[in-house]
């Protein structure tokens, strides 16, 4: 069995180039491990320190739209006729989904299905009706036809894309871009996903 000669033996004085030798410090052996496992502790708290700055970074911004909803809607909250006066018109009775959630009843302004897209003037608000017979706001839905557009549009609110529904569609509109925002009741899949399961057309 071959051993190594060196094994157990007193370590040797390092040599350098210039001819000088010099003790291995054991201390510095210690130094750089320590500084290897902080490294190594470092790289994912960094990491992870990155995810959550990005998803307050996005959190913000999605309140930044909610916001914006809420300031521009807060007149129509509990009363349609605000929304009539306004130029707004119910569409397509309650819009529920086919397995799950709905969107409620949508006030339309159809003056603004050409755009342009602005923020503070939604083309749809959406109402839940309740068992007493009043319609309590939820949210609004930014709608605008694909043909006031041009090819290949990628149209946004606030930084957030608008989803395209091709025709025929079940609400008899030509081809168009649309935008949820659940400004006014909380959705469980997020505040820009189309159907709401906190949301019924069941008269409560």
């Amino acid at each position: 069995m071959l051993r190594d000669s060196s094994y157990g033996a007193t370590p040797r004085p390092l040599v350098s180039n210039s001819g000088e030798t010099y003790k291995e410090n054991p201390n510095m052996k210690k130094l750089s491990h320590l500084a290897m496992l902080l490294a190594a502790f470092l790289a994912p708290t960094s990491f992870v320190l990155a995810q959550q700055q990005n998803q307050a970074a996005v959190q913000a911004d999605q309140d930044k739209l909610v916001q914006i909803v809420r300031n521009a809607t807060r007149q129509y909250a509990n009363d349609p006729r605000a929304a009539t006066n306004a130029g707004y018109t119910p569409l397509l009775g309650c819009v529920s989904g086919s397995d799950h959630g709905a969107m409620g009843i949508h006030y339309v302004n159809t003056s603004l299905l050409n755009g342009p897209v602005d923020a503070t003037q939604p083309q749809a608000l959406i109402y839940e009706p309740s068992s007493n017979g009043k319609y309590q706001l939820v949210g609004v839905e930014y709608i605008v036809l694909a043909s006031a557009l041009p090819a290949n549009a990628s149209p946004e609110v606030q930084g957030h894309l608008m989803l395209y529904v091709d025709a025929p569609n079940r609400y008899g509109l030509g081809a168009f871009y649309e935008l949820h925002v659940w400004a006014w009741r909380a959705n469980p899949q997020g505040s820009f996903v189309d159907w709401n399961d906190h949301v019924s057309c069941a008269s409560k």
